[in-house]
């Protein structure tokens, strides 16, 4: 399975419980995770996406860990078997 995939698998799974999945872009700022998850109720994360097996690479993995240390919820998904457990998690935050 390739990260594309997966990718989209989340978006769908974002939108078909009331929420927005948007590619998240910050020109100047590079390693940013890719996709920002909104969820009805004001809930709301990050995510990285990779291929199964696949990290993030080191400046990404800065990234998160900065993120992380302000407080947010970033998720590193590499197989479609996550997303479910994954939103349901920020669903209960």
């Amino acid at each position: 399975m390739r990260e594309k995939q997966i990718e989209q698998t989340l978006v769908r799974a974002v939108k078909r419980r009331g929420g927005l999945c948007p590619k998240w872009v910050s020109p100047g700022l590079d390693g940013v995770p890719d996709r920002i998850i909104l969820l009805p109720d004001g809930k709301a994360a990050f995510a990285e996406l990779k291929a199964p097996g696949e990290k993030p690479r080191p400046l990404q993995a800065a990234r998160i860990h900065r993120l992380r240390a302000l407080g947010f919820r970033v998720y590193v998904i590499d197989n479609t078997d996550m997303i479910g457990g994954v939103l349901d998690e920020i669903s209960a935050s």
